[in-house]
């Protein structure tokens, strides 16, 4: 099978809707093998069976994942690489919202269990999947991070804290891997408000139409994103054509972090 990333082979967290089911389309389109892994393990089965059905074959593979379990990631890997015969790259895509209010209004147990999903997930994922990458050189990690993890907002906390932490952490993982001689590369994106269930909450408290009108006024570009944007920003990262981008972050923002 041709296409830009014929012969890749990709686990991707969070992959039963919204980006992760958009990047694992979008690599298995251009001749990747996808591995979907996801807490909701009925969706990421779904999302698979629906790409081997327009391939006409098995080229993807769902697994029910826990991202802050570590036993749960260290077999869901075990079991893509079997299956898929290595993986070559990681996205670490998994991630929740639901800050409420400020600082003194958040609840010390909801702003641990964002940072635990957000952080803890993507140092997991690297920490078990790099001896995998190494073995199928070149290798890539994207890691889905957020303009909010460069710009904050007062009554984000967690979810700034959590994203900015990935942005960073995505550096120090390309630092190492640099360091130990390996031809893996570690990414950031950072998208801004983007369609997808993500925005569920807020378009149930106030009206679809009138949330996504508002978020779009922030945006110079005049619209919130499509998935699709940020898998044609994860199709490159994990292309051969990012074979000297390492330790970087894209932004796929629509201008906001221009201002």
């Amino acid at each position: 099978m041709g296409g830009r990333v014929a012969g890749k082979k990709a686990f991707i967290t969070g992959a039963a809707q919204g980006l992760g089911a958009a990047i694992a389309r979008a690599l298995a389109d251009e001749g990747a093998m996808v591995a979907l892994a996801d807490i909701n393990f009925a969706g990421a089965r779904k999302t698979a069976d629906d790409i081997n059905a327009a391939a006409g074959g098995q080229i993807a593979f769902a697994y029910e994942l826990d991202v802050t379990e570590e036993g749960q990631w260290v077999a869901a890997l075990d079991a893509a690489n079997t299956a898929m015969g290595g993986v070559s790259a990681l996205v670490n895509n998994a991630g929740i919202a639901g800050d409420k209010g400020g600082i003194e209004e958040l609840d010390f147990a909801r702003f641990k269990r964002i940072m635990s999903v957000n952080v803890d997930s993507v140092f997991l994922g690297a920490k078990y999947a790099i001896k995998y990458l190494a073995q199928n050189q070149p290798g890539s990690i994207v890691n889905i991070s957020s303009i909010a993890g460069l710009i904050a907002s007062w009554n984000t906390p967690a979810y700034n804290a959590s994203k900015a932490a990935v942005w960073l952490l995505s550096k120090n993982i390309a630092l190492y891997c640099a360091k130990k001689g390996l031809d893996v590369r570690s990414n950031s994106i950072h998208p801004t408000f983007i369609d997808t269930p993500i925005l569920d909450p807020l378009r149930q408290a106030f009206g679809k139409a009138e949330v996504e009108a508002k978020l779009a006024r922030q945006v110079p570009l005049g619209r919130i994103g499509e998935p699709n944007d940020i898998a044609m920003a994860a199709l490159y990262l994990i292309s051969d054509e990012s074979r000297f981008v390492t330790g970087a972050e894209l932004k796929v923002d629509g201008g906001i972090s221009a201002m």
